[in-house]
């Protein structure tokens, strides 16, 4: 049994004009240590599903089990700060918070002590690259893939196993795209992680463990 599975998942949204299926009937189990893409044209599921197994929703059939117990049983708050990481395309960082602040802030809210939370934001930062020279600096004073490598840094802080990445190299040059993912790679194959990745980018996509490829919501084989 996977760390994170999807049995059956359907997911149905009413808008005001229309009734739209946007996930049918998705059943795949995620492994640790393993590193997932999940790829599709625009429109055809990919983030809706990603935001499933992210807790922010609940399908409207089937369900999403997180160490064998359903999202819709647990404490869906507690599962997305403590279980699973999102990396957005956008990065997400809060814009007058410095670096250390930035990856700091999420740890603060769990609950871990201040003396703690600075050796570690230190540890993950050296980790996607960046050192001390950029604990003070602003995100606007950053490059876009050093922005992302804090979303990272931040991310792997949280040191929850399962890392959710929704076209996290969308807005990057392809030096910087490479290296994200090899990151991530790593962080799947050498830490154990479960590295799941929305991308439209099908190079990238093909160095992945497994590639779920969707089509109008659907798994295709």
């Amino acid at each position: 049994m996977g760390i994170l599975q999807a049995q059956k998942v359907h997911y149905t949204y009413q808008s005001k004009y229309q009734k739209v299926h946007a996930v049918k009937g998705i059943d795949f189990d995620f492994q640790s240590g393993k590193f997932y893409a999940i790829v599709g044209k625009s429109g055809c599921g990919k983030t809706t599903f990603l935001s499933l197994l992210a807790g922010l929703d609940l399908p409207t059939e089937g369900q999403i089990l997180y160490d064998g117990k359903s999202t819709a049983e647990c404490n869906r708050d507690n599962y997305r700060l403590k279980a699973i990481s999102l990396i957005c395309q956008s990065y997400n960082l809060f814009p007058l918070l410095t670096v250390e602040e930035n990856v700091t802030y999420p740890m603060l809210l769990r609950g871990t002590k201040p003396g703690e939370a600075e050796t570690t934001v230190h540890e993950k930062l050296k980790e996607v690259g960046l050192d001390s020279s950029y604990y003070k600096r602003l995100p606007a004073m950053l490059s876009g893939g050093e922005q992302q490598r804090v979303a990272i840094a931040r991310a792997l802080a949280s040191d929850a196993r399962i890392l959710l990445a929704d076209e996290p190299t969308g807005n990057l040059d392809s030096e910087n795209s490479e290296m994200i993912f090899s990151l991530l790679q790593r962080l799947a194959h050498e830490e154990g992680y479960c590295v799941i990745v929305v991308t439209h980018d099908l190079d990238i996509a093909d160095k992945a463990d497994e590639v779920l490829r969707l089509k109008d919501g659907a798994l295709l084989e």
